[in-house]
């Protein structure tokens, strides 16, 4: 019996990407590689990266830098890299790295089969096409055998809102919504595998507009009714949302599809009008508020998180002071703050920088508030009776731990045969980064 060939997968990034190297992994998987944990033990290296950040080419362009001497000391190990910084920089990838074998975009990343075998024969391989077809039509049908009690499903794909600062529109293109049928057939493979809460995922994730089973369009709320329907799925999330794509019959599905969690990420970037403007955001500060208290309306007890960038070109302390603003009249439950970074090729890169020490200044600043309202969210949970997911054993001996359905941590003493099933716990004590509780 031929041994299995070892792959290992380093992924950056969002949960889409997560979610594309486990499809990556089953493709190759078809191709008789097994998963590893290390790169030292790996016969196949597939860097799946992220182009969001600031600094993402360098951080590969290191990473490769530190595989080198395991490719020396090994010439038949395949080096591949994946995701949107291949998308952006694929050429210069192969120009720069000679250890590199395969470099495959986002889109096209179903074709990993075939550019294996180009590269079996000693060819390099350079994917980053925006194809026509569907590629997770072409993945292999199966997911792995067994599955944890949480997994991410990819409904939607690409972005046509062409923010100034972001890379997405050009690294995973336009708007794109898998068919409703596909998308009920892995959900309920999933569920077959142990799962018990997906996430919906997309770039603009409520932008899922997808070809129904018997023509027409299927919203995102209309879909994750259908999925509610699904004997032995538990739960239902989504990540990540646009404001201007918050139908009204998605507010409601907040408050009439129990499956669906009191838990909402809702960017918007800023608290100022002129900025918001300046990043083509199509939305007003006031907007965003109104928006939040009809979905709030719908969910009282929803807990909010939001994506925060200070330092954008042009902001002054009068337009930051908008944001703190917002977000004290909204209230956030958790958010990702983040200082502005230039993306080449996106219009807001070419505009003068604010001073990086009043960047960092008003990033703290920031910071300083949302832990505030995070550590208030969490002591507002104590005394309470929550429904936990337990997803796997605690640190500590004897404990189990998993997510509350507003998404906190939630560690109690309790049986590891809880672990893939939803039990009521009583809130004991608010912690830094989760809560204690007992269970009921």
């Amino acid at each position: 019996m031929t041994e299995a060939k070892k792959l290992f997968v380093k992924t950056y990034g969002c949960q889409m990407n997560v979610y594309d190297s486990e499809r990556m992994a089953e493709a190759l998987g078809a191709q008789g590689y097994e998963q590893v944990d290390t790169a030292e033990a790996a016969d196949m290296i597939l860097l799946n990266t992220c182009h969001i950040r600031e600094k993402a080419a360098e951080k590969l362009y290191s990473d490769l830098g530190r595989l080198r001497p395991l490719r020396e000391a090994r010439p038949d190990l395949k080096i591949g890299v994946a995701g949107c910084v291949a998308q952006a920089e694929g050429e210069e990838i192969m120009r720069r790295m000679p250890i590199v074998d395969l470099v495959v975009g986002p889109q096209t990343y179903h074709r990993l089969p075939k550019m294996m075998e180009a590269v079996a024969r000693g060819e390099k391989a350079l994917d980053t096409d925006f194809p026509e077809e569907d590629k997770f039509a072409h993945l292999p049908k199966d997911r792995r055998a067994k599955r944890g009690p949480t997994a991410f499903l990819t409904v939607q794909e690409g972005c046509d809102k062409f923010c100034s600062f972001c890379v997405v529109p050009y690294t995973r293109g336009a708007e794109v919504s898998r068919p409703v049928e596909r998308l009920l057939r892995e959900a309920r493979d999933l569920v077959e595998r142990g799962v018990r809460e997906i996430t919906l995922l997309g770039q603009n994730v409520n932008a899922y507009h997808g070809p129904g089973p018997e023509g027409g369009e299927w919203g995102l709320a209309r879909l994750v009714r259908a999925l509610a329907g699904i004997e032995g799925l538990d739960r239902i999330r989504y990540t990540t949302s646009h404001p201007n794509d918050m139908e009204d019959d998605l507010i409601a599905a907040h408050g009439d599809c129990g499956k669906l969690m009191p838990y909402l990420h809702l960017p918007v970037q800023s608290g100022s009008d002129r900025i918001l403007k300046a990043m083509n955001r199509k939305h007003t500060a006031e907007a965003y508020v109104r928006l939040i208290e009809r979905i709030r309306a719908a969910r009282p007890d929803l807990v909010l998180s939001g994506d925060f960038i200070v330092g954008f070109p042009g902001e002054t302390e009068a337009d930051f002071e908008a944001t703190l603003a917002l977000v004290r009249e909204v209230g956030y439950g958790s958010a990702f703050t983040f200082k502005y970074s230039a993306r080449p090729g996106t219009p807001a890169a070419e505009r003068a920088p604010v001073d990086p020490a009043e960047a960092d200044d008003r990033l703290q600043r920031l910071q300083a508030l949302i832990a505030e309202q995070q550590r208030a969210t969490q002591a507002g949970m104590v005394g309470r009776t929550v429904q936990v997911l337990f997803e796997k054993a605690g640190r500590e001996p004897g404990q189990i731990a998993g997510k509350s359905e507003y998404l906190h941590a939630v560690h109690v003493d309790g049986p590891e045969a809880l672990i893939g099933q939803v039990a009521a716990v009583e809130v004991v004590e608010s912690r830094p980064n989760s809560l204690a509780g007992r269970l009921v």
